[in-house]
């Protein structure tokens, strides 16, 4: 798929309007009922579809008890039931665990369902435990990645049959047998945490970039490399990539107050960081050694991880990653997580559709400066309305007076 490159036109000219959605792995706490959260994750994607929410991506997992969802495939048709107009994608598909032919048909598949509401995410697996279960090493899922994504990348392209062969799998003139909805193809995104690697493989084909790890410390210190990288690969190719398609993941609780909000997320906020810090061996997503709530919320806000607080301080953290990015990107997707109750945290998507959406999508400051203009004219524009009724009411009642006075002047 051909973007357009961007180059060094003004940002604010360039990038369309910013999109807002979650990337959900999900995190739910171990030993919960998981038809319960898996529902619950559905209505969590009806919330946002009806708050106008952009996009939502779901990964895959298959261990450690907390990343539920074994198939993103499975979890997006039942969504894109549910919904009328969110972008639904695949927050990653681990393509080293699936023979690259079946992701594309699957997704093409999904792209006819949707209507074109379908992305398709591709990564390498982030657990080791996963990957462990099928005689994988970490060490070779970077690589089958690249392997993947350029058959994918070749069958959704084109109609040339494409053989291939490595350790792991052989195909043999090998076609889609259904051609995509979404001309030419469903939009493709590359994940990436800290490393070049992701950038550097989304830039050889012009595919759009995730940035899971944007707010890490990692993370936040490589997002100007990592669009650097991005289009070093995509000159080299001969390919060109597009802002509007970078997304960046972080982390955000909201409610009225940043009183109320620290209360909220002492729900499971330790149940979180418990599992980073020692369940996943997913090094990159280092969360710090926080062991209290108050640890724990000074962590994400202090470091940048991201946001716990109101819709003020959310605002704050994008503008500050887009500063961070030399140049601006396309979509911020909040992290999906447990850290409140139920209730809590869609009241916090709903703030942040209502309060801080706005700023970034040319919605916030038109009512705010007609607010103003309002204002500043009212004390002349009351004055003149006053005036308005003053000369009406003298006017109806000089009638009054005459109506009163004519049949008695007739007498």
């Amino acid at each position: 798929m051909a973007f357009v490159t961007r180059g060094v036109q003004d940002p604010a000219m360039s990038l369309s309007r910013m999109r807002f959605g979650i990337f959900m792995a999900p995190f739910h706490p171990a030993g919960t009922d998981p038809t319960v959260l898996i529902d619950g994750d559905l209505e969590l994607i009806e919330h946002l579809d009806r708050f106008g929410f952009d996009e939502a991506w779901i990964g895959e997992h298959h261990s450690a008890g907390s990343e539920i969802i074994a198939s993103p495939e499975i979890f997006i048709a039942a969504a894109a039931q549910r919904t009328r107009r969110i972008k639904l994608g695949s927050g990653v598909i681990s393509a080293s665990y699936h023979n690259p032919l079946w992701v594309a048909e699957r997704a093409v598949q999904l792209d006819h369902m949707t209507r074109g509401r379908f992305m398709l995410g591709l990564g390498p697996g982030a657990l080791p435990s996963d990957a462990a279960m099928i005689g994988l090493d970490m060490s070779q899922t970077r690589e089958l990645l690249e392997d993947a994504v350029d058959i994918i990348t070749r069958l959704m392209r084109s109609e040339e049959p494409v053989s291939f062969e490595n350790s792991r799998w052989t195909l043999r003139n090998a076609r889609l047998h259904l051609r995509p909805y979404t001309h030419p193809h469903p939009e493709i995104a590359i994940a990436a945490v800290a490393s070049p690697s992701g950038p550097r493989l989304a830039g050889r084909y012009g595919h759009g970039l995730l940035s899971v790890g944007a707010t890490t410390a990692a993370g936040f210190d490589v997002l100007a490399l990592h669009w650097s990288v991005m289009e070093e690969r995509a000159a080299h190719y001969g390919v060109t990539v597009d802002r509007n398609a970078w997304r960046l993941v972080g982390l955000v609780h909201l409610a009225e107050t940043r009183e109320q909000a620290y209360r909220d997320v002492e729900h499971g906020i330790l149940d979180w960081f418990d599992y980073f810090q020692n369940t996943a061996a997913f090094p990159q997503m280092a969360v710090g050694s926080g062991t209290t709530v108050r640890q724990c919320i000074d962590f994400v806000n202090q470091s940048g991880l991201g946001a716990i607080g109101t819709p003020e301080d959310a605002v704050a953290q994008i503008k500050r990653l887009e500063a961070q990015s030399n140049g601006g990107f396309g979509a911020y997707l909040q992290l999906a997580h447990d850290w409140a109750a139920p209730a809590a945290r869609f009241r916090s998507y709903e703030l942040f559709a209502r309060h801080v959406a706005p700023h970034f999508q040319g919605q916030h400051q038109a009512t705010a400066d007609a607010k103003a203009r309002a204002r500043a004219a009212r004390p002349e524009l009351a004055g003149e309305h006053l005036k308005a009724i003053e000369r009406s009411t003298a006017k109806y009642q000089a009638e009054v007076a005459a109506k009163t006075k004519g049949p008695t002047a007739t007498k």
